[in-house]
């Protein structure tokens, strides 16, 4: 399946947002939205995770998910992404690292953190392929 065509204001929001809500399955079956820090790479988003956290089990349950961005606040400028997740044991590559530790520099000193230490809590990577894209 290929990527799905972004415009180019969904792809500025992508490269410019700090915050996505991904939204996983809980055990009972309802959706549960948990606003992560993300990278997306133009071809697929990485999602960094504690291990034993309610997102990972319910990935591990069901792996297809939605992110979606926040709205305007006249409820435009929308964009949601359905897609499917996996856990990649490997973690990511260490260009990937880079571009993420550049995106969140400033959110990692404010949370009085160091990469190295945020990488060792956040330790599990999820990899979401977005397979729809709906926007307005």
């Amino acid at each position: 399946m290929s990527t799905p065509t972004l415009a180019p204001r969904q792809a500025e929001r992508l490269a410019d947002e700090t915050i996505v809500w991904l939204t996983t399955v809980n055990a009972d079956g309802a959706p549960a939205p948990t606003p992560v820090w993300f990278l997306w790479t133009g071809t697929e988003f990485l999602v960094l995770s504690r291990p034993r956290t309610g997102k990972l089990a319910g990935v591990r349950r069901t792996p297809l998910v939605t992110l979606n961005l926040n709205s305007s606040a006249s409820g435009g400028d929308v964009l949601v992404v359905s897609g499917s997740a996996r856990v990649d044991d490997a973690g990511p590559s260490a260009q990937e690292w880079a571009s993420y530790v550049e995106k969140y520099r400033s959110g990692l000193e404010r949370l009085g953190v160091s990469a190295d230490d945020f990488r060792e809590d956040y330790s599990v990577l999820l990899r979401i392929t977005p397979e729809k894209v709906r926007g307005w």
